[in-house]
């Protein structure tokens, strides 16, 4: 799906450039940390979706919905929609890109449930998250351990096994480390559809806030309830934050409209996957 003109140039400009960046490493490096310190991973726009019974697609399952979103109220949305905008930016500017699905490990053997981006340079792939947001592309090839050096949003350990990456990375709500697991990369914008559609019934994102993006040379976000910092320093700030205090953040501290943040419900809480144990437990 092409990203129109106009929209490119609009969104070019509000990340800081005065013109296109190269197809090189250098230009991805720009445009990738550009996008990490300016546009957010974030369920407000699905929450305000949900909770108001809106028609049509999830928000941001068409990049150019995704990205408009963004201008005009500055959200970036979840795995699905921001990995969707991400790529179709990339993919606008010239650049080798194909969309790749992983596995936030959040218990042992979930099905692939995450999205990201993968961009081919000189014949050498490097992966563009829009969720982990570690400020720089991530080279995949090559090396026997993979790293970014940031005390905030460095990468905590990597793995390889059978062909995959596995990235531990700081999490706001398990900042010691998090793993995701790459399956693998080249599919189509359809798949991306359905898997994000698939969220639309349960998903961890779809009753309490969750918010996230680098700040200079910090991560600053929301998660289950709680205010969390990722300090320069290395140290991690955690306070429980009422509903007024994540309103005042994410319009003060993340520059979203005060149109979208005034839509947006009351944290609730989340319930068990269904199908688990704990639902059937409940259930019975």
């Amino acid at each position: 799906m092409t990203v129109p003109e106009v929209l490119l140039e609009k969104v070019l400009s509000r990340l800081g450039f005065g013109h296109r960046p190269e197809t090189s490493l250098a230009g991805l490096s720009a445009v990738y940390a550009a996008w990490c310190q300016k546009v957010p991973f974030d369920n407000v726009q699905k929450l305000v979706h949900l909770y108001e019974g809106r028609p049509g697609a999830l928000p941001g399952t068409d990049p150019n919905n995704g990205l408009d979103n963004w201008l005009r109220h500055g959200t970036g949305g979840t795995c699905w929609s921001s990995s969707t905008s991400l790529f179709a930016l990339v993919k606008g500017l010239g650049f080798e890109a194909e969309r790749g699905i992983a596995t936030m490990l959040a218990a042992p053997n979930l099905p692939p449930n995450h999205a990201t981006v993968r961009v081919k340079i000189d014949g050498l792939h490097y992966l563009i998250d829009s969720a982990i947001l570690f400020g720089e592309p991530l080279l995949l090839d090559g090396p026997d351990e993979l790293k970014i050096d940031h005390p905030a949003w460095g990468l905590t350990g990597t793995r390889a096994e059978d062909g995959r990456w596995t990235l531990r990375w700081p999490a706001l709500h398990v900042p010691t480390g998090f793993d995701c697991r790459y399956e693998y990369f080249g599919v189509g914008h359809d798949d991306y559809v359905q898997r994000h559609e698939s969220t639309r019934d349960w998903s961890p994102f779809n009753y309490q806030l969750t918010a996230r993006r680098n700040r200079g040379n910090e991560v600053i976000g929301a998660s289950f309830g709680n205010g969390v910092t990722l300090r320069a320093d290395g140290s991690v700030e955690v306070k429980e934050i009422d509903d007024t205090e994540r309103r005042r953040m994410l319009i003060e501290d993340f520059g979203m409209s005060e149109e979208i943040v005034s839509r947006l419900p009351v944290d609730r809480p989340t319930p068990p996957p269904p199908g688990s144990a704990t639902a059937r437990a409940q259930a019975a």
